[in-house]
């Protein structure tokens, strides 16, 4: 943060008023849930972005990022907060102000903000969210805004879909708004209902792995799935009354699954219905402090998301192989939409170098590039410093 407030007074003349921080995300379990109507699992961790800010006496705007340090200082007016192109990172920040503004928000005179982020560019672990978030408890703080926390968490949402155009969930949004320190979220999709579990690892931490594939078929392949498992909700629906496949539990999934005949659509709603049960399983693994049960849960997890809904690849399998074979893990699996990014693992503490060493050389070894691997643990949500 020093740092930070050092590069602020050399871009704008002088200090900032207030320091931020929004974290990144992962979600430790439940994954291809969200639009299937069922839990996500996920938790803000010590990984995010940091903001350094004041107010102007007049309508201009001035970010500046230290991650983009080429692309300087980019400026635009209070009154003119239109999508562009050649804003580039900007319009993220740029979207936030504009609802807000737009939702009646006193927001009436410029600011200036510079931006520093160590979340790993294409890992998955939600940096645009974490911009959108550190924006709102920005503007929230300078301006006396008093907005409640679901609100800017929706507002996010709304600059993915309707100003950056992504057809994203709330997740990101919603783990980054509510993380709280020690503590995972179980996110009911349909409702926003929450528990906060405890999510306490003791003498374990949590492993990021970089697979540093860019996710190429994520996209594509997101929208093929996401078919998939409307098609075999629709097969289902003439038997029985269910809105989304997150409503069946195993066996009565198994009971049915001849009304839906194709052996591929089969696979997908299995995915659906299975790993929705074990992001209430881990709830019960946490709760009752049992890491080893949630550990096979997260290995089960990547095995359905690698055999039954086949969006993992040979970058992530390798990695999380990997990760599974070291003695001091507990668990793995790939986390994130698939086909690159990242995976998780819960690892010893004490044996976290000869793991990573292992982890690295087996994956540069069959890959033929590197992974880097982070520590990380599960902190609070988007804040003032």
């Amino acid at each position: 943060m020093e740092q930070l407030q050092q590069i602020f007074a050399e871009k704008f003349g002088e200090k900032g008023t207030g320091s931020y921080f929004a974290p990144g995300r992962i979600n430790l379990i439940g994954e291809h849930t969200d639009y299937n109507g069922g839990y996500v699992f996920p938790a803000s961790i010590t990984i995010g972005t940091y903001g350094v800010a004041r107010k102007r006496a007049d309508k201009q705007i001035r970010l500046y990022s230290e991650n983009f340090p080429e692309k300087g200082i980019i400026t635009f007016s209070l009154d003119d907060l239109e999508y562009r192109k050649e804003d580039d990172w900007t319009n993220y920040p740029k979207g936030v102000i504009r609802y807000l503004k737009a939702a009646g928000h006193a927001i009436d005179s410029g600011i200036e903000i510079a931006f520093y982020g160590n979340i790993p560019n294409g890992a998955g672990l939600s940096s645009s969210a974490s911009i959108e978030l550190l924006t709102g408890v920005i503007l929230d703080d300078l301006f006396g805004l008093a907005i409640e926390r679901l609100e800017l968490i929706l507002t996010g949402k709304k600059v993915e879909n309707e100003f950056i155009g992504v057809n994203s969930g709330i997740m990101d949004q919603f783990a980054i708004g509510m993380g709280k320190k020690d503590h995972a979220l179980l996110l009911d999709t349909n409702t926003l209902a929450y528990d906060l579990v405890p999510a306490e690892f003791g003498d374990y931490v949590v492993a990021i792995m970089n697979t540093n594939k860019r996710r190429e078929l994520a996209d594509s392949k997101y929208n093929e799935r996401r078919g998939e498992c409307e098609e075999a909700l629709k097969r289902l629906q003439t038997k029985l009354k269910i809105q989304s496949l997150g409503e069946l539990d195993e066996a009565t999934f198994f009971a049915y699954t001849s009304l839906i005949e194709d052996p591929t659509l089969i696979k997908r709603a299995k995915h659906a219905v299975t790993e929705n049960q074990r992001t209430l399983k881990a709830k019960a693994a946490l709760e009752a402090g049992d890491l080893e049960s949630f550990g096979h849960l997260l290995d089960a997890s990547h095995a359905s998301l690698r055999d039954d809904y086949e969006v993992t690849g040979i970058e992530l399998d390798t990695l999380v192989a990997a990760a599974q074979e070291q003695p001091a893990v507990l668990g793995a699996r790939m986390t994130g939409a698939g086909f690159g990014g990242c995976a998780i693992a819960l690892v010893k503490k004490s044996e976290w170098e000869a793991f990573a060493t292992a982890v690295k050389e087996s994956y540069r070894e069959k890959i033929g590039y590197e992974t880097d691997i982070y520590q990380a643990s599960i902190d609070d949500g988007a804040r003032k410093l």
